[in-house]
């Protein structure tokens, strides 16, 4: 609104921001009307709330309010479906609000709001259950009372009270009358017999389709304010390197520089549009202080990490005697397993925009840790966190990198806006991001192993040296050990699905300059590698087949044996292929969910093709299988551009690559068939968006060894391959 109250005139792409668009179901931007949008004398519907997550209006409307990040992996429809189910309301009919950031929706074990670690629907889901159900009976209270019956003779369907003789009563004309209820005690309302789904379980359109088809949905990219600035920010080129001084005489003189601020990762210039920040930056004249920085290289660090791990660590599994295991096997391996750093590489570069102003800021960014937003802005800015309000938009691709240790690009843009008076938007190039954001550790394992007189595996002795990931992060902090474990750095082999009667692992916790962070699955994506190449070099050893070999081991564990099979079978393991196509097979349990992979691939020279990929998973409830399928098809894409060439690598405490031309990303033309089988269990509810990424690797290099006969032991296979 003006000065003078009256309503400012607002372009269509203003209108698409703070109006939230509702088609397909979706109110995306709600949280940016404030700013947007003015004007008096609306009448808002009488509404319904008996539960933060649920809203039911007098006009039928029924919005689920959602607390996690949209990324890509369909929570704006999975979650509310399990709403609806207890609701008895059709999915495809609900709206979808952003959550503001509220206690109410922090994860049930963990104080903040945020997206990771794939606990999205398997921290909500009763919650959700039971918002929907709280809801559906009160409303058919209302109806009892309104009617004059007993409430046990009512039934609910598609949005709507029915008694014995027909009569209806939508839920928006019982919305009133359920708001003045009392809420009904959690452990007096029952909960639907899984048996009688009508939407788990079943396939469902995402309600952000059209959105995003369309081009309305909004990403933190695409937030334009009135008056709105746009900031770039030159960083080090130098990991560790702090500015020294500048000269920014020419950066002023470039047409639309407004200004130009050193901030805390860099200088900032501020201008009316982005080109002119851009061209500016590029004017500016920085000196670093960056010799040390200099001195780090990946070629250094590898081989003192060689050394460092043929060296005792830190102690993350003891299982029996894996010493006294393997002095004592006849039948034994000695191998060393490298893996690059790698950038999460989204398609949206990082950017936040910020409005700092009356000892309060407001933020529009894509981001997966809103609580931590908040609280690391409040204090760069020393205001209150209450004061910090957090807007989130759609993100174009997480992977981890949109939670970072820091909030480094939501406290940067806060830096820059300070003192501004007018939103400023921050944007970083694809360079930026790739050369100064954050990585996946590099890392190196030594692993001894051997097998028993009956060929399986019988010692698995493994040291990892890298940084640790949760040691640098604000919440994960609480998961270090005082020994200083990490055990994000030893997932994946320290709790593998493969049974080992002496089993150890070990790790050194590196503190080179390079800032790391989760990305996508975390350890699982370093170690089960490790862990499935290691099984299946035994398996050579003990001359068995692979997938045989595994079979062996897990006979114990029917869940992991099912999903084994099933991704065999869906294979056609053991039956002939095409002239020169080989199969591999690798199999990792990671965020509660198990996954088994068969890659099909030929090799050419240097040149890896793969051509098939079938996958079976087990998550317990499959929410929404289309989603499922989905997430396994992008864990998989994903996962082959590690396996293939992606790789950052370290000279003279610069990263080498900066954009897809320098790490490369898979193709649409690359990408294989993937056939994906969903195997239903009574398991508890597992993560989705990052179990499909470990085994693919594994499986890959398999198929390269069936094909080769080498052994692929170090990542991407541009650095292996002869």
């Amino acid at each position: 609104m003006s000065a003078d109250g009256s309503t400012p005139a607002i372009g269509r792409r203003h209108f698409l921001i703070g109006a939230g668009v509702v088609a397909g179901g979706l109110a995306a931007g709600t949280l940016l009307r404030p700013y947007l949008v003015g004007g008096r004398g609306a009448v808002a519907p009488k509404e319904f709330k008996p539960h933060a997550f649920v809203r039911i209006a007098d006009d039928d409307t029924v919005t689920v309010i959602i607390g996690k990040s949209e990324m890509g992996q369909g929570v704006y429809t999975g979650l509310p479906m399990i709403l609806a189910e207890e609701l008895d309301f059709d999915p495809q009919r609900l709206k979808v609000e952003i959550a503001p950031v509220d206690p109410a929706f922090n994860h049930p074990f963990l104080p903040a709001q945020f997206t990771g670690g794939s606990m999205s629907t398997n921290t909500t889901y009763e919650s959700l259950r039971h918002a929907g159900a709280t809801a559906r009976s009160m409303l058919v209270t209302a109806a009892a009372a309104r009617w004059g019956v007993d409430a046990s003779t009512l039934r609910t369907e598609d949005g709507k009270v029915i008694d014995t003789a027909g009569r209806e009563l939508r839920y928006g004309e019982l919305a009133e009358a359920a708001a003045a209820l009392p809420l009904p005690a959690k452990e007096i309302v029952p909960l639907k017999d899984p048996k009688t789904f009508s939407y788990i379980g079943k396939p469902q359109k995402r309600l952000d389709s059209r959105a995003k088809i369309t081009g309305e949905a909004v990403f933190g990219i695409d937030v334009d304010l009135p008056g709105m600035l746009v900031a770039t920010v030159a960083r080090a080129p130098v990991f560790g390197a702090t500015v020294k001084s500048f000269d920014d005489t020419r950066a002023r003189r470039v047409p639309g520089v407004v200004d130009v601020k050193q901030v805390p990762s860099g200088v900032a210039v501020i201008a009316s549009h982005t080109w002119a920040a851009l061209k500016g930056r590029e004017a500016l004249n920085v000196e670093w202080d960056d010799a040390e920085g200099k001195k780090l290289s990946t070629e250094s660090l590898r081989s003192e990490w060689q050394a460092l791990a043929a060296t005792p660590g830190i102690v993350g599994q003891n299982i029996g005697d894996a010493a006294k295991a393997l002095a004592s096997g006849s039948r034994r391996i000695e191998v060393e397993y490298e893996l690059p750093y790698l950038a999460h590489a989204c398609l949206e570069p990082m950017n936040a925009t910020a409005h700092v102003k009356d000892g309060a800021c407001d933020l529009w960014l894509g981001t997966q840790s809103q609580s931590q937003d908040a609280q690391f802005v409040a204090a760069a800015l020393g205001i209150d966190p209450k004061n910090v309000r957090v807007h989130t938009t759609f993100l174009g691709g997480g992977f981890g990198r949109r939670a970072s240790a820091d909030s480094d690009f939501a406290v940067e843009a806060a830096h820059v806006a300070k003192g501004v008076g007018k939103p400023v938007k921050v944007v970083w190039t694809r360079e930026d991001d790739m050369r100064r954001g954050y990585y996946r550790p590099y890392s190196i394992s030594k692993v001894r192993a051997a097998i028993g007189a009956d060929g399986l595996p019988s010692a698995f002795h493994q040291v990892i040296v890298g940084k640790p990931v949760l040691a640098n992060t604000a919440l994960g902090k609480m998961a270090v050990s005082k020994e200083g474990l990490d055990p994000s750095s030893v997932e994946g082999t320290a709790n593998m699905a493969y049974p080992i009667p002496n089993l150890r692992v070990e790790v050194h916790n590196t503190t080179e300059a390079v800032p790391i962070l989760w990305w996508r699955s975390v350890g699982h994506s370093i170690n089960g590698f490790v862990a499935n190449g290691v099984i299946d070099e035994l398996a050579t050893l003990a001359k068995r087949d692979p997938y045989e070999y595994r079979r062996a081991m897990l006979a114990d564990k029917p869940r992991h044996r099912a999903v084994l099979d099933a991704a065999a079978e869906l294979a056609g393991w053991g039956q002939p292929l095409p002239a020169g196509r080989h199969r591999g097979i690798a199999m990792q349990e990671s965020f509660g969910s198990i996954v088994a992979q068969v890659a099909e691939v030929s090799v050419t020279g240097k040149d890896v093709r793969v051509h098939r990929v079938s996958c079976a998973v087990d998550c317990g409830i499959a929410v929404n299988p289309d989603q499922v399928v989905a997430q396994m098809e992008s864990a998989i894409n994903f996962g082959l551009c590690a396996v293939l060439e992606s790789e950052i690598t370290i000279r003279e405490g610069v990263a080498v690559q900066g954009n897809f031309d320098s790490y490369p990303v898979l193709r649409i033309a690359d990408a294989p068939q993937i056939d994906v089988r969903i195997v239903n269990s009574d398991g508890p509810i597992g993560g989705i968006g990052e179990p499909g990424t470990p085994p693919i690797a594994p499986a890959v290099c398999g198929a390269i060894f069936a094909a080769t006969g080498q052994r692929i032991r170090r990542l991407p296979l541009k650095a292996s391959l002869a």
